[in-house]
């Protein structure tokens, strides 16, 4: 049976993108339990209607559907099997994990709950915090495609959902997006460098190279950040890093032995996190100026 604005849905993990996602399904008439760890985040949507507990068990006690949206899998692991979410959850259930985590993790993830009768979707996201208020998220899911179906419903409210394959399909497509969007942030910084390193001016670069072949949103957005020097996190490097460490992982779980621009766009993020902090992930260009010794103001 499909979900409806009856069902119970549980979100757990009232961040900068889940706080925004749990807004949407509020607003779409959704009987909503929110749980954070910091539980200030989630009574910050009490004023909407949301039921704020404890406890990660006590919001998923009864859900017909519950969203995950956490940091990392080691999180989802412990939220899941330490606090009690997996025990909490009803046979029949569907939990739907949108955070960004290993593909092998949300393997085992499903193997687990299915034991326990429970069905399991994994559907990280892409769009960021302005998707996630807009309702504009690619969401990409792994999972059985008649589960997808039941809650496809839900997923629509956040997003633009498309089912991509098996258990831990929708974490491949994840990291197939973080692959092509880091690459590319580190082509634009690289391109808008050498054009004002030789006396260009890079904002009008940007705009020559706007509807040619080298267009993107990437070009469009990030590349404006960094014409503007504007690199207050809006995505973060560390989480972008953590994803393309994943690509890596994923790759040598199945015998790719070399994705080089992985590799080296996930070494500049962590030499950027290294010098620089959490800026921005457009914040790249500030890592090769380091690695070039120019060193303008951040």
């Amino acid at each position: 049976m499909a979900a409806s604005t009856s069902a119970n849905v549980a979100f757990l993990g009232i961040g900068l993108m889940g706080s925004r996602q749990a807004k949407r399904l509020l607003d779409a008439g959704y009987p909503l339990k929110v749980w954070n760890r910091s539980r200030e985040k989630a009574e910050a949507l009490s004023e909407f209607g949301a039921c704020v507990v404890d406890t990660a068990s006590e919001a998923v006690r009864n859900a017909d559907v519950a969203i995950l949206m956490l940091e990392n899998g080691k999180i989802v692991t412990d939220v899941l099997f330490s606090q009690g979410v997996a025990e909490a959850l009803k046979p029949g259930a569907v939990l739907v994990d949108m955070s960004s985590i290993k593909p092998a993790e949300a393997q085992e993830h499903a193997k687990h709950l299915q034991e326990r009768g429970i069905h399991h979707i994994d559907a990280p996201v892409s769009g960021g915090t302005v998707g996630a208020e807009q309702g504009t998220l690619a969401i990409m899911a792994g999972g059985e495609a008649e589960i997808f179906d039941r809650i496809e419903p839900i997923l629509k409210i956040m997003g633009r959902p498309v089912h991509v394959g098996p258990h831990g399909a929708g974490q491949l497509a994840k990291l197939a997006n973080q692959i092509i969007v880091g690459v590319t942030i580190g082509a634009v910084a690289e391109a808008l460098l050498l054009a004002q390193r030789g006396g260009a001016d890079p904002a009008k670069v940007r705009e020559a190279l706007r509807g040619g072949f080298a267009e993107s949103r990437v070009l469009e957005l990030h590349g404006q950040r960094m014409v503007e020097r504007d690199f207050v996190t809006k995505g973060r490097s560390v989480t972008h890093l953590k994803d393309l460490d994943n690509a890596l992982d994923a790759a040598e779980r199945i015998d790719l032995n070399a994705l080089p621009y992985t590799a080296l766009t996930a070494d500049l993020f962590r030499g950027l996190i290294a010098n620089a902090g959490d800026l921005d992930h457009s914040g790249l260009l500030v890592e090769l100026e380091h690695r070039n010794n120019i060193m303008p103001s951040v």
